[in-house]
């Protein structure tokens, strides 16, 4: 395992240098991981690498690259829009010559358009938003302001918006809020009771499972070795 970098496109035509995670042997079946999103990401990028442990371990080569605005980029995440991730990951996607994707919750939301896989746990952009208004609800209660959801997420539409500590601009917003899952005959969903368990993205603290793990992983690999 190790950091290895990738050509990312920026609005106007310019590059930057992302980071990605590979497990790079210059094997024939190269995966792409969609990462999560937001704080999903913080509550899953340990179990997303055990993943890709497996997957390693399985024969696969595979590659977990950083979204501008996210982890290591140097990006401005206020300026970033789904667009911009959805360019990046097809920029990875070609950079490492990945043959296959796995998307996991709202990564799959950023898909490049001909990589045939799967998608564990897709999500509606709405409800990720949903889910941030609403820890930021609380957030705001507690320290005495009271907020209404819809009221913030009109301001939000026309200045941008700070959520859980992530900042959004408007566009993000409204490109997110109206993104659904992908419904593709080479894309295959995967819901949580086929891998079994409790939702990590749901847990308080970030997690791991390798049970979860395991059953993910056997899924892509057995695939593959077919």
């Amino acid at each position: 395992m190790k950091a290895e970098a990738y050509p990312c496109p920026l609005p106007g035509g310019a590059a930057a240098s992302e980071l990605a995670l590979v497990f790079d042997r210059d094997r024939a079946k190269r995966v792409l991981v969609a990462p999560a999103l937001f704080d999903e990401a913080t509550r899953m990028r340990r179990f997303t690498v055990e993943v890709m442990r497996r997957l390693d371990g399985a024969g696969l080569d595979c590659f977990l690259p950083d979204l501008p605005g996210c982890n290591e980029s140097e990006q401005d995440l206020a300026l970033v829009e789904p667009e911009d991730w959805r360019m990046a990951l097809e920029a990875a996607a070609r950079h490492f010559g990945a043959t296959h994707v796995l998307a996991i919750r709202g990564g799959g939301l950023l898909l490049p358009p001909k990589l045939p896989g799967w998608h564990y746990a897709p999500v509606k952009g709405s409800s990720l938003i949903r889910t941030l208004l609403r820890a930021r609800i609380i957030a705001s209660r507690e320290a005495g302001v009271d907020e209404d959801a819809a009221t913030v997420m009109d301001q939000g539409l026309s200045l941008g918006l700070d959520l859980a500590g992530y900042a959004l601009s408007g566009e993000m917003l409204r490109q997110l809020d109206q993104a659904l899952p992908p419904r593709r005959a080479d894309l295959i969903p995967l819901d949580q009771e086929t891998i079994g368990g409790g939702a990590l993205w749901l847990r308080a603290e970030p997690d791991e499972d390798p049970a979860q793990a395991d059953a993910l992983a056997a899924i892509v690999s057995m695939a593959l070795a077919a």
